[in-house]
């Protein structure tokens, strides 16, 4: 009995820690898409802001730190917290199909619904979708393997924006956009479990904090969908 209820508290604590562990690469992940953002809305200033941006993450620091090494510093943080994210995420939702049908959640000492199981499953496709749609933007702007439109590589990052999303190829405009649709749940929902690990959803500002999820979910689609559009319909050319 001693023995079973020691494991049982080691569990407990390795729940909580990995509870945590995705709270906190799930703040770094929304922090990166806030300042990702921010440089993406630099395309209403026109070709020299937009591209004056890029040069800038490209050369902080030179030569105290080499060539592009803010972006790599960026990526391999990005590349760590979404493996640790993931990883946290594959082992809890294991260790909730062998815990007798309870899933991860906060215990609140309810049955767990239809609209939890479909939430939970939503998440788990939803946070794939994610990791898929990171290598794709990677390949279409990082590595520049996908290739949209004449001499994608030679042309500047301004231009590659524009002629990616330009009418004629509306196609990628709506992977963006159903990709962003994707990060709009899975942060909204990540945002207010990491509330929820936090014990803040069970405050009296509970809806308050709700209501910040509501925001930054809706603050980052808008804003990375702006641009595109505004290309895409002519704004920006």
């Amino acid at each position: 009995m001693a023995t079973s209820t020691i494991d049982h508290v080691r569990a407990r604590r390795t729940t909580v820690a990995l509870k945590i562990a995705m709270a906190v690469t799930g703040t770094i992940f929304v922090l990166f898409l806030l300042v990702h953002m921010y440089g993406n809305l630099k395309m209403f200033g026109g070709p020299d802001a937009y591209n004056g941006y890029a040069d800038w993450m490209r050369d902080f620091g030179y030569p105290l730190i080499p060539h592009e090494g803010l972006l790599w510093i960026l990526r391999v943080t990005l590349a760590v917290s979404i493996v640790v994210h993931v990883s946290a995420a594959i082992t809890l939702w294991r260790r909730a199909g062998t815990a007798r049908g309870r899933a991860y959640k906060v215990n609140t000492g309810k049955k767990i619904t239809t609209a939890r199981k479909y939430t939970a499953s939503m998440m788990r496709w939803g946070g794939l979708g994610l990791v898929l749609f990171i290598v794709f933007h990677l390949l279409h702007f990082t590595t520049l393997t996908i290739e949209v439109g004449d001499q994608f590589r030679e042309i500047s990052p301004y231009e590659r924006m524009v002629q990616s999303f330009s009418p004629e190829h509306w196609y990628i405009y709506v992977i963006y956009f159903v990709s962003l649709a994707i990060i709009l749940y899975h942060v909204h929902h990540g945002a207010w479990s990491a509330f929820a690990t936090m014990g803040l959803s069970r405050t009296k500002r509970e809806r308050t904090y709700k209501t910040i999820a509501d925001v930054i979910a809706l603050a980052l689609f808008v804003g990375f969908m702006v641009p595109p559009t505004a290309i895409l319909v002519g704004i920006i050319s």
